[in-house]
């Protein structure tokens, strides 16, 4: 899996998202926090919400394949401490990959600071063989 997914985001591209690492149990990204704040002047709860479901989705992404796809249905975000400048990184972990469905926690860090936890749950769409 390469960047290229992510660039064809719209909404991460806007964001900024700089991707670390993808694969189907791990992916790392990060985003700025300048230009991604609310009036103010800290990081944006709805951009946290991005974050951890365009990290969530690449690894479930990786898991399917070419021709596969994932789809969102259940997403939750708890939002720790704010952050005012630097980086967020997002890093999303497999909790369970089935057949069908997979679930990923994914943390939001500014620095050596736990912002935001969330829990994606998406279906996967596996191409026909």
């Amino acid at each position: 899996m390469t960047a290229d997914l992510a660039a064809d985001s719209e909404l991460d591209s806007k964001l900024g998202l700089e991707l670390i690492e993808v694969s189907a149990v791990k992916s790392v990204g990060r985003y700025p926090v300048a230009g991604n704040t609310q009036p103010a002047g800290l990081w944006h709860g709805g951009a946290s919400g991005v974050a951890v479901e365009t990290m969530a989705s690449l690894c479930a992404l990786a898991e399917v394949g070419d021709g596969g796809k994932a789809v969102g249905v259940e997403l939750n975000v708890s939002h720790l401490q704010p952050a005012d400048s630097g980086w967020v990184v997002a890093t999303a972990e497999a909790l369970r990959i089935g057949r069908s469905l997979a679930s990923y926690e994914v943390r939001l860090t500014n620095g050596d600071t736990l912002i935001g936890v969330g829990r994606v749950t998406l279906r996967l769409i596996r191409a026909e063989s």
